[in-house]
């Protein structure tokens, strides 16, 4: 391969994205010129000791993704990624019957609206309302009362409703077989796998990535993972726990130092006050 980079193609993307509130175990298969992301979510680690990722990809076209030796999600290709095209798709030249009636209520014959129902209008006239003494109509214009809730409005009127008779629940088109449909139970297979990359991008240094295996034997894998990390993994464990607690010794050191400075910082300026003030009492004197 002369170059490598962000849009050189690839076989297979697999491995944990960790990036801002992003958090996710990339599984992504091309096929014919298509990157294919599973449907599944995965949750990769997030902490700051080692993990193994594997991706096991088998014959029957099912797969299993581990993490730390355990399988977190497995399934079939054919359901977890759109490889194909469905086999069934709606008929195109079915149509929905002109008598087909999707309606689950209708609008209750019987229920009819009372007579006078629109008449009562939503406000009246305060009727204990009085114009006041000082009101002029000619200067003021005619008086009116003001208004208020009529307590005998009873709102817009709704018809009730009822069960349809006719009712035959929602249409769908018949399901023929998709001519586009070609199946292949070659899924599994990436014959041209020839090379091994990395795509990062890294706001954090520290990341390191080693022990890359590519198997056709599961079990190996298994094991390889378990004498490059899970040897380790105690010894790691106690290691990180040591740092961790260096770190957290130097913090509350730095605390200490920064809190003996601001008490030195202020003797100083206790005695400089007591010079001065000597000073100004023997001018006085």
């Amino acid at each position: 391969m002369d170059a490598f980079g962000g849009d050189t193609p690839y076989s297979i993307m697999f491995g944990p994205d960790l990036c801002g509130s992003t958090k996710r175990v990339h599984v992504i298969f091309n096929y014919k010129g298509n990157n294919l992301l599973t449907k599944k979510s995965i949750t990769p680690k997030d902490d700051k000791l080692t993990h193994v990722y594997t991706l096991v990809v088998k014959p029957s076209n099912e797969y299993q993704v581990l993490i730390d030796n355990e399988v977190v999600e497995e399934g079939s290709l054919y359901d977890d990624w759109d490889f194909l095209p469905p086999k069934m798709i709606d008929d195109p030249e079915a149509s929905k019957p002109e008598d087909w009636d999707e309606r689950p209520t209708i609008p209750d014959p019987e229920d009819k609206k009372p007579e006078g129902w629109d008449d009562i209008p939503e406000f009246i006239s305060d009727p204990d309302a009085t114009k006041p003494e000082e009101w002029d109509d000619e200067e003021d214009g005619q008086w009116e009362p003001p208004k208020r809730k009529n307590p005998e409005y009873k709102g817009e009127w709704v018809q009730k409703t009822i069960d349809n008779p006719d009712y035959k629940g929602i249409w769908k088109a018949p399901q023929i077989p998709n001519p586009e449909y070609e199946h292949d139970d070659m899924l599994y297979h990436y014959p041209d796998t020839k090379f091994v990359g990395f795509e990062l991008w890294q706001v954090e240094a520290g990341s390191i990535f080693d022990n890359i295996l590519i198997s056709d034997d599961a079990e190996y894998a298994k094991t390889f993972a378990k004498q490059t990390w899970e040897d380790l993994k105690e010894a790691e464990e106690a290691m990180m726990k040591e740092a961790t607690k260096v770190d957290d010794e130097s913090a509350d050191d730095e605390d200490e130092d920064d809190e003996e400075e601001e008490d030195y910082d202020y003797d100083e300026e206790d005695e400089e006050d007591g010079e001065d003030g000597s000073d100004h009492m023997k001018d006085e004197l």
